[in-house]
């Protein structure tokens, strides 16, 4: 008797594993892309802050 009652949650999951629907999105996906300017920024920036600091020295001194 155990046996009849140990297939049916596996009968009940493959018979509704028929009933799930796959569909795609209303609205595209969105990819943000800040990530890669800041970086450009940061990288101009240091260099522009390096060239001040060699340029002149008396301003920053050790």
């Amino acid at each position: 008797m155990q046996g009849k009652f140990a297939l049916l949650p596996m009968i009940c999951g493959i018979a509704l594993a028929g009933c799930i629907q796959v569909s795609a999105p209303d609205k595209p996906i969105e990819i943000n892309l800040n990530i890669n300017i800041r970086q450009e920024v940061m990288v101009k920036l240091e260099k522009d802050v390096e060239t001040l600091i060699t340029d002149n020295p008396e301003l920053f001194p050790q």
